[in-house]
């Protein structure tokens, strides 16, 4: 049996801001029990919900040295699902209103604290890990106290760590003399070929070197991130590492997300039976939002950050000229103000046939994966997405840019050989994206036949998180055998 510890600042369902919660909370049910116990350490939020503060049982306690203090570290736990989760309690770090606040140099205080703690608690718990899986620049450290560590005795020497990188445009940078007094690290660190980058410290870069395996979460992602344009400054580190870097595309939790047993959707449906139950989604929808109702009309969905890595300027540039069209257009999401205010005013202009959702709600992006015809996503990055693999599995064909995990997880239709599970186009570009719109229109309104054999394939597609728990149990055999 090898032990497992997975190291992230964020985990459903305890703790969520983003996709990054959704693989730490899900992806360890998958691993195979009888060869894995992996366990997942995360901070003690006081902005937990709290059902899950109740659950938590007290382990216990020290003291550790960080930012020149002593610090309390507390450590609960629980288990669910046959998972054990420990949380790593500190109030003065941890009793925000949300798990990031936004002041750079407190966020990397902070995650210098739980990085540490991390590795501190080991010996408490009685659970050693054969390797830790550090997510994201919040544990960019790990990799780094732990090669310090070392020099502490045998009982750290010969763990292994593996990095995955989530989104490497954010990465934990600030002024190395205000790191090296918060990590309390050696000089020699604070180096360019170790934690230096630019003149500042770098906590990413920090896990990214010291990592024995770097993966993201997508293969096209992995190769992408050793360019310039999508590198985020570190594309020549990511080359020097490509050896250890692999791309492996993130899962979704099939249970969840399943339209034949959703309680959340007006009628459920499959792959057998969607061309008569899934219209009465759409319908239902229509009359909750006050769009025109007509089970006919093609209906496109966006729930997402509204944002600019998500290609909504595409979309501002040609939102008139698409609403000319026979579609209506669903949106639901917050973000920048501009794009919010954006589909307001549209939603205000072609009312009936816009409807903009500007809060998020998961109950609602259920009943608009289920119900919509097509899902548009145009990202200028997009190192996985989980919005697409929702798409699929609901058969609600994904219009999407090819970049990252999304020209990894979505086939492009081919006419001719009668393939495809959706539709993409190359170039970050606003008319490439709306031809490529009214191309799905014209299948849509004048092949019926072939967008439903389209929807077929979509909804047989498999990316649930067994496939991705066999390729990191791969992974984690290279470094650490059977």
């Amino acid at each position: 049996m090898k032990n497992i510890l997975f190291a992230a600042s964020e985990c459903v369902p305890f703790i969520k801001t983003g996709g990054l919660a959704d693989v730490v909370g899900s992806l360890p049910k998958d691993f195979d029990r009888e060869k894995y116990d992996v366990r997942v350490v995360i901070p003690n939020y006081t902005c937990m919900k709290q059902e899950w503060k109740e659950k938590l049982e007290y382990v216990t306690h020290f003291y550790m040295d960080i930012a020149g203090q002593n610090q309390y570290v507390g450590v609960l736990k629980t288990v669910l699902n046959d998972i054990t989760f420990y949380f790593i309690d500190n109030e003065h770090y941890f009793s925000g209103f949300a798990p990031y606040d936004g002041d750079p140099k407190w966020e990397i205080e902070k995650f210098a604290f739980f990085s540490k703690a991390v590795l501190s608690i080991l010996p408490v718990i009685g659970f050693r890990p054969d390797l830790i899986h550090c997510h994201d620049w919040q544990t960019g450290l790990i990799p780094v106290y732990l090669d310090n560590f070392r020099y502490l005795g045998e009982y750290y020497r010969g763990i292994k760590t593996v990095m995955t990188i989530h989104n490497l445009k954010f990465q934990g940078v600030w002024d190395t003399k205000t790191v090296r007094g918060i990590t309390g690290l050696p000089e020699y660190y604070f180096v360019p070929d170790k934690m230096e980058a630019y003149k500042d410290a770098n906590l990413l870069k920090g896990g990214i070197v010291y990592a024995d395996k770097v993966t993201t979460v997508s293969g096209s992602y992995a190769e992408e991130i050793k360019t310039p344009f999508y590198g985020e400054g570190l594309d020549g580190l990511m080359s020097a590492r490509s050896g250890d870097l692999c791309g492996i595309v993130n899962g979704l939790d099939y249970t969840d997300w399943n339209p034949e047993t959703d309680y959340r959707i007006a009628k459920q449906f499959n792959i057998g039976n969607f061309r008569k139950n899934k219209p009465a989604n759409k319908t239902s929808l229509q009359e909750e939002l006050g769009l025109e109702c007509d089970p006919k009309v093609m209906m496109i969905g966006m729930v997402s950050r509204l944002t600019d890595q998500k290609g909504f300027d595409l979309v501002d540039y040609v939102m008139d000229e698409l609403c000319q069209d026979a579609v209506q257009i669903v949106v639901l999401g917050t973000g920048d103000v501009k794009y919010e205010n954006m589909f307001r005013h549209f939603a205000w202009k072609y009312s009936g046939k816009v409807s903009a959702n500007i809060y998020y709600s998961d109950d609602l992006s259920h009943r608009i994966y289920a119900s919509c015809d097509a899902f548009l996503m145009p990202s200028l990055f997009e190192p996985c997405g989980l919005s697409q693999l929702m798409s699929l599995r609901y058969g609600t064909i994904p219009i999407v840019r090819e970049t990252g995990g999304l020209k990894d997880t979505v086939e492009a239709y081919n006419e001719y050989e009668k393939t495809g599970t959706g539709f993409s186009f190359c170039n970050y570009n606003a008319h490439e994206m709306l031809s490529t719109i009214r191309y799905a229109e014209r299948i849509y309104y004048d092949r019926k036949r072939d967008w439903n054999k389209i929807v077929e394939r979509a909804m047989s597609q498999d990316f649930s998180w067994k496939n991705s728990a066999r390729q990191y149990e791969d992974l984690y055999r290279s470094l650490i055998g059977e």
